[in-house]
């Protein structure tokens, strides 16, 4: 879209309809998707996470167009409403990227859409994205996750603090931050020899001056790629607005990002999963989309690991697989932290039904992505496992099987009170070495085992 079009678009934010966010909320989204659920008699089995069911992913496809026709997109810094027209959105929908060069280089990666059960290895796109960190373990957790043969892409937490100064948003410590996380980024990508990795970084960036000042050749260059977000639910602001504008000529990566509440005003997972493929659909439009994340968040457990969220990344993915093929990379966000065996099973479950359902990984947020209580080691095991499951060719039925075991290991930490949150890298990992202390790769060794017993083949 050239800047003309996108001014045009834009423009809609202070011409269209004036409405109350309450009433965006009850009248535009409950309303309208409490109607289309009805409508298609939409419902889920919590026994069967990985669904195969082709009228399902056509239903879903053609319920997910009616929403945004109904409803638009919500600027909340305006409160007026962007209308699309059908042939706008049919129009997002032909020009979504099916493949897109990351990283340059020796190091250039090609994104693919990738198809149901497809035996192309899913992008392992690593690190612990938007998880807070302190300085102290940043650059240490980014060096775990870059060493690791299996990653592809790499991204990153945010900075809490730069030089003992706790990062503030709109502040010059977020310039600082977002300054700073960039410098780590490149140095240990230059460490592991890999200095043209692709990146989705920016990521102690919370207002749009601190996602600016992450552009330039030295910091976020065109071949990386920074987020533009959707609120909840179909809404976004001025300031992501910029976001996505500021890519129109420099030529990065707008990834956009949408984090639907499952149990939310979609209501369960069905209605949630309508929400979340409008969100795409119009994020093609408004937030300039290369590729798209797809963050699901359930309202009590929080985890993408909740059966809900496993189900409705699994059916969002195999849709568009099936009916509009794009690049669709899904966030893992486990429940549990380093240091459990919990945290080991959420990410083999999630990367099994995001692997076989079509989409790309993306993580890990362990512990709920509030602790910098992730490392180098279970973002190992999601390489690993997402690489072996397309290889060997694995079937949706085959994966729900193993999944429904895997989280017969896990669900009860949702019943905790920390969500199983687990330790600190730097109790995890020996900070000279960057290395798992042992009693973290023992557990590593037996989980993996215990998986190759469960059918997977490494």
């Amino acid at each position: 879209m050239d800047a003309k079009r996108y001014l045009d678009l834009v423009e809609r934010s202070n011409t269209g309809e004036k409405v109350g966010k309450n009433d965006w909320d009850m009248d535009y989204i409950i309303d309208n998707v409490m109607e289309l659920v009805d409508d298609y008699d939409f419902s889920w089995d919590k026994q069967v996470l990985i669904p195969e069911d082709d009228k399902l992913l056509d239903d879903m496809m053609e319920a997910a167009k009616k929403l945004l026709l109904n409803t638009g997109i919500y600027n909340m810094s305006t409160g007026r409403i962007i209308a699309f027209s059908e042939d706008e959105i049919d129009e997002g929908i032909r020009n979504m990227k099916t493949e897109l060069v990351m990283g340059e280089g020796k190091d250039a990666y090609t994104l693919a859409a990738r198809g149901i059960e497809d035996r192309r290895p899913p992008a392992v796109w690593a690190g612990n994205p938007g998880c807070p960190t302190p300085e102290r373990l940043y650059l240490p957790i980014i060096q775990s996750v870059a060493k690791e043969p299996v990653v592809d892409l790499l991204t990153c937490g945010s900075l809490v603090d730069v030089d003992g100064y706790r990062v503030k948003s709109g502040d010059v410590t977020e310039l600082l931050a977002v300054r700073r996380e960039m410098k780590y980024l490149h140095q240990a990508l230059e460490e592991v020899g890999r200095p043209g990795m692709g990146l989705l970084a920016a990521e102690s960036a919370v207002t749009e001056m601190g996602d600016l000042a992450a552009v330039g050749q030295q910091w976020l260059r065109p071949c990386d790629s920074h987020l533009v977000a959707l609120f909840n639910e179909l809404i976004i602001d001025n300031g992501n607005l910029v976001r996505a504008a500021s890519s129109l000529d420099y030529g990065m990566k707008n990834a956009s990002l949408a984090c639907t509440m499952v149990g939310g005003l979609g209501g369960d997972a069905p209605g949630s999963c309508i929400i979340m493929i409008a969100s795409i659909f119009a994020a093609n439009l408004i937030a300039l989309a290369d590729y798209h994340l797809c963050h699901p968040i359930h309202i009590k457990d929080v985890a993408t690991t909740a059966r809900g969220c496993l189900w409705l990344q699994s059916v969002l993915c195999q849709t568009f697989a099936k009916n509009a093929p794009a690049i669709i990379v899904c966030d893992l966000w486990p429940s549990s932290g380093s240091l459990t065996k919990e945290l080991l099973y959420e990410v083999a479950a999630n990367t099994i039904v995001v692997t076989v359902s079509g989409g790309h990984l993306e993580g890990l947020g362990s512990a709920n992505g509030n602790a910098p209580n992730g490392t180098g080691l279970e973002v190992r095991l999601m390489g690993e496992v997402g690489k072996a499951v397309a290889r060997q060719g694995m079937t949706r039925s085959e994966a729900n099987a193993i999944v429904l075991q895997l989280v017969e290991k896990y669900e009860h930490i949702f019943q905790m009170e920390d969500g199983n949150k687990g330790e600190p890298f730097d109790v995890s990992y020996n900070m000279e070495t960057i290395e798992p202390v042992p009693e973290w790769q023992q557990m590593y060794d037996e989980v993996k085992e215990e998986l190759t017993q469960m059918g997977i083949r490494f």
